[in-house]
C-alpha cells in the first residue's frame, strides 16, 4: 500500500482514475443543471396555476353577476326542466299526482311554516338549497321520495328536517317514553354515519365520540329527539346501552346495525321513516343483502327516502321493491356524472417518483400559513401512513384517516381536522363521500381513485355551501384507463383540460357486467318491455 502511494506522489494519478474523477465532476455538474432546470419548470408551473386561478375567479364572478341580473324561477311541472330560484340550477321533477300549488318549491324558510326549534339548525343559511326547497313539500306530506343531487348540496337537512317533524307528530300522539326508534338512516361508512348523529351525552361514551356532531344533531336536541349512532370498529357496549335507554332516530352502517338486530338489542318494527343515504355506495360496497334484510324488518307502512349523487340501475331496482309504485323523483342538475362547478379543477400528469416533491411544493403554496384546511387523498392504507410520515418529517402538522387505524384514532383525527387544530389531513376514500367538513379550501389527489365517481366525491369535500374551492389532482400513466371519463368531467364543468391528459385518449371504457363481462348491452330498468311479434302461417310465394 505504501509503494502505491509513493508511485502516485511521484508519477501522479493513473489515467483511468483521472477519467473517473472528470466523469464524476461532469455528472455532478449535469445533475445540478437538471435540478436547476426542474426548479425553474416548477416555478413556471406555479406561476401558470396562479394565473389560471385568477382567470377562473374572474370568470366565476362575471357569470355570477350575469345570473343575478336574470330572472329565474318556474313552477313545478311533471317531467319538465325547472330553474331553481336559489342559484339557477336545473331541476327535474317526475312522479304521479303532483299538484303544482300544493308542492310548490320553497323560496324561504318561512314558507315551510315549521316550528322555530326545528329550524334552529338552519339559522346560518339565508334560504333553503335547491334540493331542500323541492324535497321538503313532498317529504312533509309523507310522500316516498328519491333525491339526486351533487355532494355538498344540503341533502342531510333535506331529509333531516322532515325526520324531526315525523317524530314530533308521532310523539304528540303517544306521549310515553319510546323504547324503539321511529326513524332510521342507513349510511355506507362509519365516518358518514357519525356525522349524522352523536351518542347520547352519557358517561359510557368517550370524549372523542361526543365531539362528532353536526347541525342535524343540534336540531334534534332542540326538539327533544334522541339519536344513537351505530357503527363497527368500536365497542358494542355503549351502543347497546343507548338503545336500551330509548331512542327516536337510529343512524348506522348496515353491518353493525344488522349485528345488533340479530342480538335482539335493536328492534325496527316501529320505524316508519327510512332514509338510504348514498344508496349507490352501499350497494357498491356489497351491502345489498344487509340492506334488504334491514328494510324487511321495518314497519310495513313506512315513508321511504333515498338520496344519492348518482342513480344506477341496481339502486333503481331496490327503490322499485321497497317504495310506493309512484315515488316522487327530484333531480338537481343532472343524473349524469358531474362535478361541483364551484370547484376549480387542476389536473397534472406526472411521474410517480415526482409526487412527493410536487405535494410539498403545492402545500407550500396552498397551505403556507398552515391554518387553512387542506385534504390530501391517497388510494391505499399504507400509502396514507407513508405520506403522513413524509409530511411530518417535512415540517407539516398532519393527521390521517384510513382503515388500518383504530376507530378511536380515526375519530380523533377527524375531530382535530374539523376543529382546525390540525388543518392538514391525509385520507383514503373513507372520507370521500358525504362528510361535511367546513371550510376545506383545497383538495389534493395524491393518488387518482379507482373510479371517476370517487374522484367527483373527493373533490366535493371543497366548494361546499356555495363557497369556492380548488382541487389539484396528480394523474399518472397507470390511470390512463380513466382519462376519457376525467376529460368529460372537466369539460362539463368548463375546466381546463391539459394536453398531457388527452394524450392518453378520450375514449370512455364500456362498463362491464358482473355476469357477462364487457360484451353486453346496458338496458335501463325502466326501459319499455319488448313486444311479442306473431306471424301468420301462410307460406311465402
Amino acid at each position: 500500500m505504501g509503494k502505491k502511494l509513493e508511485a502516485v506522489a511521484q508519477y501522479g494519478e493513473p489515467e483511468e482514475t483521472l477519467d473517473f474523477h472528470k466523469k464524476k465532476k461532469k455528472n455532478k455538474n449535469k445533475k445540478n443543471e437538471l435540478e436547476k432546470e426542474e426548479a425553474n419548470n416548477l416555478k413556471r408551473k406555479l406561476e401558470q396555476e396562479e394565473n389560471e386561478i385568477v382567470e377562473y375567479n374572474k370568470k366565476k364572478k362575471k357569470n355570477k353577476k350575469k345570473n343575478s341580473e336574470e330572472s329565474v324561477g318556474v313552477l313545478e311541472e311533471e317531467g319538465k326542466k325547472q330553474e331553481s330560484e336559489n342559484d339557477g340550477k336545473e331541476v327535474f321533477v317526475s312522479g304521479n299526482n303532483i299538484n303544482e300549488s300544493k308542492y310548490k318549491a320553497l323560496s324561504s324558510f318561512e314558507e315551510a311554516k315549521l316550528p322555530d326549534e326545528v329550524l334552529q339548525c338552519c339559522k346560518s343559511f339565508s334560504k333553503p338549497s335547491p334540493i331542500q326547497s323541492h324535497a321538503w313539500p313532498y317529504l312533509l306530506d309523507g310522500r316516498d321520495f328519491i333525491g339526486i343531487a351533487a355532494t355538498g348540496s344540503g341533502k342531510t337537512l333535506a331529509f333531516g328536517i322532515p325526520a324531526l317533524m315525523h317524530i314530533r307528530h308521532s310523539v304528540n300522539q303517544k306521549t310515553t317514553r319510546r323504547v324503539n326508534p321511529l326513524c332510521l338512516v342507513l349510511s355506507p361508512t362509519r365516518e358518514l354515519a357519525q356525522q349524522f348523529g352523536i351518542p347520547p351525552l352519557s358517561s359510557c361514551f368517550d370524549a372523542a365520540e361526543k365531539m362528532i356532531a353536526d347541525v342535524l344533531c343540534e336540531a334534534g336536541k332542540s326538539c327533544g329527539a334522541r339519536s344513537v349512532c351505530l357503527y363497527g370498529g368500536t365497542s358494542k357496549g355503549p351502543q347497546i346501552s343507548a338503545l336500551k335507554a330509548g331512542v327516536d332516530i337510529v343512524i348506522g352502517t348496515p353491518g353493525r346495525l344488522k349485528d345488533l338486530m340479530e342480538m335482539g338489542f335493536c328492534r325496527l318494527q316501529e320505524v316508519s321513516y327510512v332514509v338510504l343515504d348514498e344508496a349507490d355506495r352501499m350497494l357498491d360496497m356489497g351491502f345489498e343483502p344487509e340492506v334488504r334484510s334491514i328494510l324487511s324488518q321495518t314497519c310495513s307502512v313506512r315513508q321511504m327516502v333515498m338520496f344519492s349523487a348518482t342513480w344506477p340501475s341496481s339502486v333503481h331496482q331496490l327503490a322499485q321493491e321497497f317504495m310506493d309504485p309512484n315515488p316522487v323523483k327530484v333531480v338537481v342538475g343532472s343524473e349524469d356524472l358531474a362535478a361541483n362547478h364551484d370547484v376549480m379543477q387542476i389536473v397534472e400528469v406526472l411521474d410517480d417518483r415526482a409526487r412527493d416533491a410536487r405535494l410539498i411544493a403545492l402545500l407550500e403554496k396552498y397551505h403556507k400559513s398552515q391554518k387553512n384546511r387542506v385534504l390530501v387523498f391517497v388510494l391505499y392504507k399504507k400509502e396514507a401512513a407513508r405520506v403522513e410520515n413524509m409530511l411530518q418529517r417535512s415540517g407539516f402538522k398532519a393527521v390521517s384517516v384510513h382503515g388500518d387505524k383504530a376507530q378511536r384514532d380515526r375519530t380523533n383525527a377527524l375531530g382535530l381536522f374539523k376543529e382546525g387544530t390540525c388543518p392538514l389531513m391525509v385520507a383514503t376514500d373513507v372520507a370521500a363521500r358525504g362528510l361535511d367538513i367546513p371550510d376545506v379550501e383545497v383538495v389534493i389527489n395524491y393518488s387518482f381513485p379507482l373510479t371517476t365517481e370517487d374522484y367527483v366525491h373527493r373533490i366535493g369535500r371543497t366548494g361546499r355551501a356555495g363557497k369556492k374551492g380548488v382541487a389539484h389532482t396528480f394523474f399518472m400513466q397507470e390511470n390512463k384507463g380513466l382519462a376519457g371519463e376525467l376529460v368529460n368531467v372537466l369539460r362539463e364543468a368548463g375546466q381546463i383540460v391539459p394536453t398531457d391528459l388527452t394524450k392518453f385518449g378520450t375514449h370512455v371504457k364500456k362498463k362491464e357486467s358482473k355476469l357477462y363481462g364487457a360484451h353486453f348491452k346496458e338496458i335501463s330498468v325502466d326501459a319499455p318491455k319488448s313486444k311479442k311479434i306473431t306471424f301468420d302461417n301462410s307460406d311465402e310465394d
